[in-house]
């Protein structure tokens, strides 16, 4: 089901390191250049009570089972679900780093099942993206980049075998599938610049 209100909603997509909040970023001041009214929404949002919580989960100050996982993170995306209808029926462009196509692949890679957690999105009315764009880096320049922007990377970052399963899934089941939306594949290892005229051009 697409979209059915006036706005776009964007999404940028891959696994740690790929670029997003960067490429997010420039998207977003480029809509602002161009008189284009836009909003930006980043996931998980470590502002709120939620997200402090799936910061602590992400450095291991707490284990939780997949299905709670699940719930964290799908309740970080619900406090927002208003608020991201209301600037689509407005006609506003909705830029996001990460959403709910996050956790159908980092939470159903650790063991919740990817068919519950459509059927609840479904039953929840989670808005649906008209684009999804991944942003394709390896695991190898993933923790390169982790490494060199911080020290203490999360319980992802630092999981090569992890982040390998990662790309695998995004690339085989979710990109495949065209699940949740529309995806576009853009090489994340290009220099900054070339990635966001590649994203621009898939607009």
């Amino acid at each position: 089901m697409k979209n059915p209100y006036r706005g776009k909603f964007i999404v940028i997509e891959g696994i740690d390191g790929a670029g997003g909040e960067t490429q997010s970023t420039l998207l977003f001041n480029f809509f602002k250049k161009e008189k284009i009214s836009v909003e930006r929404l980043t996931y998980p949002d470590y502002k709120e009570p939620i997200g402090r919580l799936i910061h602590e989960f992400l450095h291991k100050k707490y284990e939780f089972s997949p299905s709670t996982q699940f719930l964290l993170y799908l309740t970080d995306f619900l406090k927002d679900k208003e608020k991201i209808k209301k600037w689509l029926k407005e006609g506003k462009i909705v830029i996001s780093d990460r959403y709910f196509t996050s956790t159908l692949a980092y939470q159903c890679l650790r063991g919740f099942s990817p068919e519950k957690a459509l059927k609840i999105a479904k039953l929840l009315e989670l808005p649906r993206p008209d684009l999804i764009i991944y942003l394709k880096v390896s695991p190898e320049i993933s923790m390169k980049r982790k490494y060199k922007e911080k020290r203490n990377l999360d319980r992802n970052e630092k999981d090569k075998k992890f982040l390998g399963q990662l790309v695998k899934l995004y690339k085989e089941t979710l990109i495949k599938n065209s699940v949740f939306g529309k995806w576009v594949i853009i090489d994340g290892e290009k220099p900054i610049p070339i990635v966001f005229e590649e994203i621009k051009k898939n607009l």
